[in-house]
């Protein structure tokens, strides 16, 4: 017999309005726009000694605060082959072709991914997750951790990172 253990966490607050923009595989890209994205988070893990597998009011303000890092921010794409940035004085510009974007620096939110895709924001919620597990509940054991980021109702996208058994 297989058990499994885990806690799933899907929070009204774990939302984050934000600006972005595609660059498809072809090299175009979409419009700039933005969404009010909504998170979840799911957890399996090994049962600890009061025979949870993570305390939720613990876990809960860690996620919040990686989607938080998101909010009211423009993401720009670091690692976009199509796409130069450069940081400046006056803010932060991408150029895109004939395109030059300039928002001021407290507006941005440089990531390190390819594309600002919710499948590419979902993988960074959860680095980002492990970071802050790592330093503020080292005991916790996980398992699988995997993170749903919702564009709009019905349309989704999902990461999932398996950390052994």
């Amino acid at each position: 017999m297989k058990e499994r253990f885990g806690i799933r966490l899907n929070k009204q607050y774990f939302n984050f309005g934000c600006a972005h923009f595609l660059i498809f595989a072809n090299g175009d890209r979409e419009e700039l726009h933005g969404h009010n994205y909504r998170a979840t988070l799911e957890i399996d893990g090994a049962l600890d000694h009061g025979h949870v597998v993570a305390d939720f009011i613990e876990v809960k303000p860690l996620f919040k605060a990686c989607c938080d890092e998101l909010d009211h921010r423009t993401l720009l794409p670091k690692y976009n082959v199509h796409l130069r940035i450069e940081e400046r004085d006056d803010g932060f510009h991408a150029f895109y072709r004939d395109d030059h974007y300039q928002v001021p620096k407290r507006d941005v939110k440089l990531l390190e991914l390819a594309n600002t895709s919710s499948e590419l924001l979902a993988r960074w919620l959860c680095d980002r997750l492990m970071e802050r597990v790592a330093e503020a509940l080292p005991a916790l054991v996980m398992h699988r951790v995997l993170v749903t980021v919702q564009e709009s109702p019905g349309q989704s996208a999902v990461y999932e990172r398996t950390l052994g058994d």
